[in-house]
């Protein structure tokens, strides 16, 4: 018997968690590259499977840059993902918390 294709992400944890959603490891790998919480990944409305995502990031890493600059950072630390799973990032804020 195949198994169905799909878009999820092996969870590398030992604690026994099974799977974890694209749009979940991206906003895992953001968090973590950019030292901040403060971010919201989401999967366009007709495209579940988060291949095209929206993302929204508040970090302080970001004081000083320029807008392509912080979204290099962004891009940077989803490279893998874009290489693969997800297609294309429909849109994307970078805020410093001033900003917010």
């Amino acid at each position: 018997r195949m198994a169905k294709p799909s878009f999820i992400a092996r969870s590398m944890s030992t604690t026994g968690e099974a799977e974890t959603s694209i749009v979940d490891v991206c906003k895992g790998k953001i968090s973590k590259a950019l030292e901040t919480d403060d971010v919201t990944v989401t999967g366009a409305y007709d495209d579940p499977n988060g291949s095209h995502i929206s993302i929204k990031v508040v970090s302080p890493m970001f004081e000083g840059k320029r807008p392509v600059q912080r979204q290099q950072l962004v891009y940077k630390a989803l490279w893998e993902e874009l290489k693969g799973a997800v297609h294309a990032v429909d849109s994307m804020v970078c805020k410093t918390p001033d900003e917010n």
